[in-house]
């Protein structure tokens, strides 16, 4: 073969068949970094959706609940409602951006949607106190974000790193204080 037959074609491949999966990724894209007023806006409120959930005992929260999570962990916030109003409408209006590793922030939205689902599944089993306590340990964990700053997923995507369970290569910033943003 000759060189001219192996060179890239100048035209690029085109977005909507990749041929090496980077589409793919785009779609289940996450923002890295992450701007932590938003994430805590988000937090509050599903902390609102699951206290409302929780004092009417509608199974349907769970379930809204529970795709909320599942969409900002599969697409980060572009297509969840709450995340919408989080990092569109209300974030904005404080004013203020902090930046933080996103890779820990996704890892706690998985927890959040594991947590939810489990609940909605119990509540469909029949299980209902049990499904109740898991939102009420929902609704602290999405408080001490909210309202504290501390995010207790993060805080376990930390511990797990630092074991060697998350490789180190999933979030440089998080393990090299130097690639922090203030």
């Amino acid at each position: 073969m000759s060189k001219l037959s192996t060179a890239p074609s100048a035209a690029p491949a085109p977005a909507t068949a990749p041929q090496d999966g980077r589409g793919w990724r785009a779609v289940f894209a996450f923002p890295n970094p992450v701007n932590e007023y938003a994430a805590r806006v988000t937090a509050a409120l599903v902390v609102l959706l699951s206290v409302a959930t929780l004092l009417t005992g509608f199974g349907w929260g769970l379930a809204v609940i529970a795709a909320g999570f599942w969409l900002r962990v599969l697409f980060g916030p572009r297509i969840s409602p709450l995340a919408q109003l989080s990092v569109k409408v209300l974030t904005p209006r404080l004013g203020k951006t902090r930046l933080v590793p996103g890779p820990p922030k996704r890892f706690a939205q998985g927890i959040g949607a594991a947590l939810s689902t489990t609940a909605a599944v119990l509540l469909a089993a029949g299980l209902a106190p049990a499904a109740w306590i898991l939102l009420a340990v929902l609704v602290v964990a999405a408080s001490l974000e909210a309202f504290a700053g501390f995010c207790l997923g993060c805080a376990v995507f930390g511990f797990l790193q630092r074991r060697g369970l998350i490789p180190e290569d999933v979030c440089e910033a998080c393990n090299n204080i130097s690639l922090r943003r203030a």
